[in-house]
């Protein structure tokens, strides 16, 4: 689809934007967000559509400017200390279908000047959630590993976020893969050069990164009791 990629402006706009984070600076330069962040995320949410649904018909691509699969631009400073109003990158959220928020299982493209990357999995499930993942995983331990270690699935992609001290209450040491289950979210990301996130090729390479990712999917939304 025509249009359907970032391009050098799109990064340029976003470091332009965290030198110049006020509602003054973005209020004149609204027209060139409009022009290199939304049109361009739009089309490329809009043309994945058919890939994600040949990778599963259960996680949606939603191409509108609010609620759909662009997240917004405005941040939540309500309890933050950092009272700056924007977010200076493009967040891409691809949820299940029956997911209705960030903390749902979801495919994520993050575009960021310096901090591209691609994602896969669920951030901060809330308690029900994290729970039944875990006691997938000591169900189901080799299917975990299987998951985790996938030889493409490693080449590519890092588990990443916080993770507890002590093992959640329930689960002992002797538990099978026990830094898995002090996870406070199951995410794996892999990173994205500026170079590549401007490529004609990206959409190719979201692609191929989310089929990749496909296998940790799955077990989370049978964890779940989500299709896949």
């Amino acid at each position: 689809m025509a249009g359907a990629r970032f391009d050098q402006a799109t990064l340029q706009f976003l470091r332009e934007l965290a030198k110049h984070n006020d509602r003054g600076w973005f209020a004149a330069h609204k027209h060139r967000y409009d022009e290199h962040v939304v049109a361009p995320a739009l089309a490329f949410i809009e043309a994945l559509a058919p890939p994600l649904r040949k990778i599963s018909r259960h996680f949606v691509a939603i191409p509108k400017r609010t609620g759909g699969s662009l997240m917004r631009v405005y941040r939540d400073t309500r309890f933050a200390r950092d009272k700056t109003p924007y977010k200076t990158n493009i967040g891409i959220q691809f949820r299940h279908e029956r997911g209705r928020d960030v903390h749902a299982p979801g495919f994520y493209v993050h575009l960021e000047p310096g901090g591209c990357f691609i994602g896969a999995g669920i951030w901060r499930p809330e308690p029900r959630a994290q729970r039944a993942i875990r006691l997938e995983i000591v169900e189901h331990p080799e299917l975990w590993e299987q998951c985790r270690n996938g030889r493409d699935f490693r080449r590519h992609f890092e588990f990443g976020g916080e993770q507890l001290v002590r093992l959640p209450r329930g689960f002992t040491a002797d538990a099978p893969h026990t830094d898995d289950l002090r996870r406070k979210d199951f995410i794996a990301a892999c990173d994205v050069s500026d170079r590549e996130a401007v490529a004609a090729d990206f959409q190719r390479r979201v692609t191929e990164r989310f089929a990749t990712a496909a296998p940790l999917m799955r077990f989370l939304c049978g964890a779940l009791d989500l299709r896949f």
